[in-house]
């Protein structure tokens, strides 16, 4: 019996400083499969360049929904901040970008688990940690998204950058949160699974979240440089790990976060 550590990393949205970070981390811990949970791009500065390290690192990589909308060839249909976002990217990233499937399955220690960026339904449906018992349910369910074939026993998705695990009647649900732009603490976050790769239920099975810190402002001084839109949004996320749509409520700003 062989047991596999397999490295589940998503959301780095254009934070280079800390997808390295989080990279250092799998690789000290000897782990060599990396699957990726889309939305790579946007948000932060280097999309590009998280792109090129994605497309050598990870063995998958699922569409999120900044790579569903963004990388298109015509930018002007975009807003300007997006229009940025598309511009930092080259054409085959948008390429590459465009054609990245929507789900991953496979079976560890006995356990269907499938992956994906944020529902079944749809890489734009949004399901929170507190959520309802059908939309739990929703998550396991065969979609035109994932297809036909047996129900997982376990799903693993990103896109709420808030990372939790539920198990509910044999079933566990979790979100692996955010390397690049976490809204839970203000760490880059990825999950290693354990098992036995096509192995039976008998075998051993383990999911683990870690905590990696890096250096956030190195991070917002590069985005400073490059002239990012939205860049006190963004430092102000990157520093209290507080979703921008309450900054204006909590009297938050680039200068006071």
């Amino acid at each position: 019996m062989v047991i596999q550590r397999l490295a589940i990393i998503s959301d780095i949205h254009g934070n280079l400083t800390a997808l390295e970070a989080v990279l250092a981390d799998i690789d000290a811990r000897g782990i060599g499969t990396i699957l990726n949970l889309g939305d790579i791009i946007g948000k932060g500065p280097r999309g590009s360049e998280c792109v090129r390290v994605s497309r050598e690192r990870c063995a998958v990589t699922v569409r999120g929904n900044w790579e569903d909308f963004l990388p298109v060839e015509d930018p002007s249909e975009l807003g300007a901040s997006a229009q940025w976002w598309n511009g930092e990217l080259t054409p085959g990233d948008r390429k590459w970008l465009r054609e990245l499937p929507l789900v991953h399955d496979l079976v560890l220690s006995g356990r269907r688990i499938r992956l994906f960026h944020a529902s079944a339904e749809s890489v734009h449906v949004r399901v929170h940690f507190r959520h309802t018992e059908e939309e739990f349910a929703g998550m396991f369910a065969a979609t035109e998204l994932t297809g036909a074939g047996p129900e997982p026993s376990v799903v693993g998705y990103g896109d709420i950058h808030d990372a939790y695990v539920e198990t509910n009647s044999g079933r566990t649900l979790f979100n692996v949160g955010s390397v690049g732009n976490a809204l839970d603490e203000p760490t880059a976050c990825y999950v290693i699974l354990e098992g036995v790769l096509d192995g039976a239920s008998a075998d051993p099975f383990g999911l683990q979240f870690v905590r990696v810190p890096y250096d956030i402002e190195a991070e917002i001084a590069v985005a400073a440089e490059l002239g990012m839109p939205e860049l006190d949004a963004y430092a102000i996320e990157l520093r209290t790990a507080i979703y921008r749509g309450r900054h204006a409520q909590l009297g938050l700003t680039g200068s006071t976060a």
